[in-house]
């Protein structure tokens, strides 16, 4: 029997983090009457994160042996059962006003799917304000949903294939672009919530300097097909040796 929603979370090494997140997402669920479950994807860690999201409420947790963003996403949906799926990362809190707006749109109005605005849970430094300042406009304008936080309909994501899997990194911007053009050749819109932001670390911005950040986004702009480099993604992947 398919279940109304499913909420996938890729983690990679992500111990620390999953308690407050799943916990999040257990008090947003339990403020929602439609049936929902939660998976945990293992995108093969070296810590305890499997054994956290067992013990912290995850319905289902799957094991993904290939580090990678977009297969963690895509191995979640494939064990998934909801006819909405609904994408957040390890390290996103969201509130219950947020799940139930996203489950509102897809179930109740013409709507294939979406994001929504993103904050960071603490305070950044100048770079970081800016970023998150940059990319609030650009995901309103071009319609585009940040990693942290989306969601769309299970027939839109089966029409699309999924997430790219040749992409190390900016796999969510096509996604989008892919989940709006279907959504638009049946009369439904891709959406970019911003009533209630869903909260994420800011913890590489604490990870690396402001000229590091800096010169990972101009690479990318520079070279886009570096996107489809493990190596050349490695501020997504790798992390300071002290953490």
């Amino acid at each position: 029997m398919p279940l109304d929603y499913s909420i996938i979370i890729p983690a990679y090494n992500e111990a620390a983090e999953l308690p407050s997140t799943l916990s999040s997402i257990r008090r947003a669920m339990e403020a929602v009457s439609l049936e929902g479950e939660c998976i945990v994807v293992d995108n093969n860690s070296t810590d305890s994160t499997t054994a956290v999201a067992r013990s912290h409420g995850a319905d289902l947790v799957v094991q993904e042996p290939i580090n990678q963003i977009a297969r963690a996403r895509n191995s979640g949906a494939a064990i998934s059962s909801g006819r909405s799926l609904i994408f957040i990362d390890a390290d996103t809190r969201i509130q219950p006003e947020l799940l139930l707006e996203a489950l509102h749109r897809l179930e109740e109005t013409p709507c294939v799917g979406g994001g929504s605005v993103i904050k960071f849970e603490s305070e950044v430094s100048v770079i970081g304000r800016i970023g998150i300042g940059v990319w609030e406009r650009i995901s309103r304008f071009a319609r585009i949903a940040a990693g942290s936080f989306i969601f769309c309909r299970r027939e839109a994501f089966e029409a699309v294939g999924g997430y790219d899997e040749s992409l190390y990194a900016s796999e969510e911007v096509r996604f989008s672009r892919l989940i709006k053009k279907w959504g638009k050749s049946y009369g439904l819109e891709f959406v970019i919530l911003d009533n209630t932001p869903a909260l994420t670390s800011a913890r590489k911005l604490n990870w690396y300097s402001g000229p590091q950040i800096v010169g990972w986004i101009a690479l990318m702009i520079l070279m886009p097909l570096a996107v489809r480099s493990r190596k050349l993604c490695s501020f997504w992947y790798d992390r300071p040796k002290e953490v």
